[in-house]
């Protein structure tokens, strides 16, 4: 090992660490979406996660472990600016969802209509039509 990984507490195991942490979390990301987890709980985990995988990422890939100051002065002005460019944007997606612009997109008290050919609540499914005949020549 060298002087300088020595110095700073690293080497290929450690990485193989954090890339195997990478995997497993992205792996859990992946099954929260298999199991259907209610939308509230899954943003809220897969943010979390994101956070804590891009900071093993800024750490150890990108070698900022050492400089922190660095980071935060870097990270927290873009998260705010991010945090006040969403807080802007936000009133215009509530307005022109109230405008009737978004006719296409479901709102969360109605429910969908049922896909061609399937049964919705308590309804028979329609009748497929037989295929029409091709005309004699």
């Amino acid at each position: 090992m060298s002087a300088n990984a020595a110095d700073h507490g690293g080497g290929m195991r450690v990485m193989y660490f954090v890339w195997m942490w990478l995997l497993v979390l992205t792996g859990v990301e992946v099954l929260l979406a298999y199991l259907h987890t209610p939308v509230l709980i899954m943003l809220v985990c897969l943010l979390g996660f994101s956070i804590i995988k891009a900071a093993l990422i800024m750490s150890w890939f990108m070698h900022l472990k050492f400089e922190r100051i660095a980071v935060v002065y870097t990270i927290v002005p873009a998260m705010i600016m991010c945090l006040l460019l969403m807080n802007i944007i936000f009133g215009d997606s509530v307005r022109l969802k109230s405008r009737g612009l978004f006719r296409d997109v479901p709102s969360a008290q109605t429910s969908m209509p049922p896909a061609h050919g399937e049964a919705g609540h308590g309804e028979a499914a329609p009748a497929e039509a037989p295929p029409a005949e091709a005309p004699a020549q």
